[in-house]
């Protein structure tokens, strides 16, 4: 069955359900008008892949029958207590999903007294989306792990299937770092790297023979959307119009890869591991170099959910946070990769995760790199690695401006204001004795992206103006 999707730059939608590539065809970025009260919305409301109806709905514990390995005390009673027992949660299959699994299979959603959260595997960010706007009292979910710039994209309304806007608050960000941008084996003489000359050279070949450079991302106006525009763009070539933009979702990009559906992907692991260890292509780059401690996901709430519910959001976002830490221990990478390889999770083998949440890489194209720092974090009391900074998701809304996701006029200080939640960060942080780890201010300060190129939040528009390919009406 055909479906439409909002495309920018030249995207395309294409999914390959038993390995058969069945692609969705609609415009160019360029026809987007300046006001997202006017977007063509109809272009972008992707089927419900992940659907409610269709969804895999895993226990608290982990699936029907099984307890949690950790059976833990609530810390939570009396006027503390949350006003429910459980949430809806959804997660994709990629690494940086792991807080929310451990929380579940560790038990720390049950010992801050919420025993009956369930965590909802999801087929597709299209699918987290449309879940989220339905909400678990009509079958969906009330929450997700999540590309951080969606939950301003379901705020606006511009990608919601009701064409109105879905409020959302971002809680936590659940990971830095932790993505690739892949090749194809085709390219694998080229040896491809983070700034590279070659990327223009094989976009101007592909353009010489009729057909453009196939790009892949998982979702329009997403972090892996973004990370890969930036990445042609800083290289030369302009994502708009010498490169095909196509939407995969993260687990099908390996098969996609198999049947030559394209030419790169970006993507979070496990499956840039995956296509090294079987062979199909190479790591480029890992998205740490694009950008040392990147932000990536967040986890995310329907605001009418935690606003009718403080404490029961409190006490989510507290288990999340002590599953980050357990998750970043070392001492657990073991076992963190054996419960997440399982089928109900990201049914792939814990040579597919290990490595590289290791920060072990093999880039496939005989680069070899033990111990990086830039490998992904789920916390730090330094950094602040789980802290949703204010100054980060203006990177994001600034980009998603850049590529026409968003107007030039959006205010981007009153949305972010609207949506990230910091101060119950916060919050959370110091209920559970986090409080070191509350950072000064919900700056970051200025980044460097590998072009050299700077991001000061205090300039969002200098920033903007400086940069070469830009598509923003």
């Amino acid at each position: 069955m055909r479906r439409p999707d909002l495309l920018a730059g030249s995207v395309r939608f294409v999914v390959e359900p038993d390995r058969s590539a069945v692609r969705h065809h609609s415009g160019s970025i360029h026809a987007a008008p300046q006001h997202m009260s006017n977007f063509s919305r109809r272009k972008f409301l992707l089927t419900a892949a992940g659907s409610a109806a269709g969804a895999l709905w895993l226990a608290a514990c982990g699936g029907p029958g099984k307890k949690p390995e950790i059976q833990a005390t609530s810390s939570a009673s009396g006027v503390d207590a949350p006003e429910v027992p459980g949430a809806t949660l959804g997660f994709i299959a990629l690494t940086d999903a792991s807080p929310l699994i451990i929380a579940s299979e560790k038990g720390f959603f049950a010992k801050h007294g919420m025993p009956e959260v369930k965590v909802v595997k999801q087929t597709s960010w299209a699918g987290t989306r449309d879940n989220l706007e339905l909400g678990s009292e009509r079958g969906g979910i009330d929450g997700a792990h999540i590309l951080t710039p969606m939950p301003y994209l379901l705020t606006t309304g511009s990608i919601t299937k009701s064409q109105k806007p879905l409020p959302m608050y971002i809680l936590a960000r659940l990971n830095v770092n932790g993505q690739g941008l892949s090749l194809s084996n085709e390219f694998l003489a080229e040896k491809v790297t983070i700034k590279d000359p070659k990327i223009k050279q094989i976009a101007e070949r592909k353009k010489a023979s009729g057909k453009l450079l196939k790009a892949a991302m998982t979702f329009p106006g997403g972090t892996h959307d973004l990370w890969m525009r930036y990445w042609l763009a800083a290289n030369g070539v302009n994502p708009a119009t010498e490169a095909d933009l196509v939407v995969v979702p993260p687990a099908q990009m390996v098969a996609n890869m198999q049947t030559g559906t394209m030419d790169t992907f970006c993507v979070g692991e496990p499956w840039n591991q995956r296509t090294v260890n079987q062979k199909l292509g190479y790591t480029g780059a890992i998205t740490g170099e694009l950008w040392k401690d990147h932000p990536e996901k967040a986890f995310s709430m329907r605001s009418d959910w935690v606003d009718k519910n403080p404490k029961a959001a409190k006490a989510l976002l507290m288990a999340v946070q002590e599953a980050q830490i357990w998750c970043e221990d070392p001492a657990n990478l073991d076992e963190l990769c054996e419960i997440t390889s399982r089928d109900r999770y990201f049914r792939c083998s814990v040579e597919d995760i290990k490595p590289r949440l290791a920060g072990s890489f093999d880039y496939g194209d005989g680069r070899k790199v033990a111990n990086t720092p830039l490998k992904m974090h789920f916390w730090s009391d330094q950094n602040s690695h789980s802290f949703p900074y204010k100054s980060h998701d203006l990177w994001f809304l600034t980009e998603d401006i850049r590529w026409g996701y968003l107007p030039a006029n959006t205010d981007t200080k009153a949305l972010i204001d609207r949506v990230n939640r910091s101060d119950l960060w916060r919050e959370a942080a110091t209920a559970i004795g986090q409080a070191q780890a509350i950072p000064a201010s919900d700056s970051r300060g200025k980044e460097t992206f590998f072009d050299g190129v700077v991001f000061d939040p205090a300039d969002p528009k200098g920033y903007l103006a400086s940069l070469t390919f830009k598509t923003l009406k």
